[in-house]
């Protein structure tokens, strides 16, 4: 397995965990458990941004901006289909 197979794989993890912790938070029934979901999830929040990072800095993690015309084109569409 190469690099960034595995890695994808650790931010993908990171994700599902920070799902888990954030129900959690809000499904919590008291406070310390609530507070210690909270604590979870700024924690895990944290490593997967170290993580994207890391992976961009590397290279493995490419964002591409997007033409403001291309979002204002889209926000049309879905705007009129919601309005239609």
């Amino acid at each position: 397995m190469d690099d960034k197979t595995m890695l994808e794989g650790i931010l993908w993890d990171l994700k599902v965990l920070g799902d888990l912790c954030l129900h959690g938070s809000i499904e919590s029934g008291t406070l310390d458990v609530h507070s210690c979901f909270v604590k979870s999830l700024n924690e895990v929040l944290n490593l997967q941004y170290d993580l994207f990072k890391e992976m961009s800095e590397l290279g493995m993690y490419n964002v591409t901006n997007v033409e403001v015309s291309k979002i204002k084109k889209t926000y049309s569409k879905y705007n009129a289909s919601l309005e239609g």
